[in-house]
């Protein structure tokens, strides 16, 4: 009797992996077709294309393209969130502003460059509001994050300043992602320490130095 049991619950199992397995399947798919066509123009009939399954096997699990936008950016935007907690860690706050650079914007960088849907995603058109609001939510957070910051590096700049400094902080960023994510080996690494060198010499003269120690 328990082996009978046991082969009655493993075939539930068994399917439910199967379930999990063709879901992947079909989000990675959509990652590549809204990379390459963007979310508006994208169908379900190409991402069941991509998928190499028919469009009746992606109903099974998707009614239309914004439910699987909606699933693949809460995925996308919970990577997001743990990328940004990682690179924003207290202790990278005593690092000189070189190495606090390398520190933050890595982990971002790298983050993007692996999901290259996320800003198809996030910043295309039509995109469902559900996303759009929880990026908003991410993008607020960040902002603030990128400010605490500065409140650490620039003691002498008020509330005001730091928040304008902040908002160029991540515009410069932003800009700047799309030349990184158009490019690749050592031309995106050439981008990525000009960034870094901009956002250096943008901040120096406005960052308090480090204590001495005696």
């Amino acid at each position: 009797m328990p082996e009978a049991e046991s082969t009655e619950t493993s075939a539930p199992r068994r399917r439910q992996a199967r379930g999990e397995r063709r879901v992947a399947q079909l989000l990675e798919a959509a990652a590549g077709v809204f990379c390459r066509s963007g979310y508006a123009a994208a169908s379900t009939n190409a991402i069941a294309r991509e998928a190499g399954v028919s469009p009746g096997t992606l109903y099974q699990f998707f009614p239309n393209k914004e439910a699987i936008a909606i699933e693949l950016g809460g995925q996308l935007l919970h990577k997001a969130a743990e990328t940004h907690g990682q690179a924003f860690l207290p202790e990278n706050l005593a690092l000189p502003l070189p190495e606090l650079l390398d520190a933050v914007l890595d982990p971002v960088i790298a983050f993007n460059c692996e999901n290259p849907a996320f800003c198809a995603l996030m910043h295309g058109s039509g995109i469902p509001g559900h996303i759009n609001d929880e990026h908003e939510a991410l993008h607020t957070g960040i902002q603030e994050r990128v400010e605490q910051v500065l409140g650490h590096l620039t003691p002498g700049l008020s509330t005001a300043e730091r928040a304008v400094t902040a908002h160029v902080v991540l515009a410069v960023f932003k800009s700047s992602l799309d030349l990184i994510l158009a490019s690749e080996g050592a031309e995106r690494e050439a981008y990525i320490a000009e960034v870094k060198t901009l956002l250096r010499r943008y901040l120096e003269p406005l960052v308090a130095p480090l204590p001495t120690t005696p």
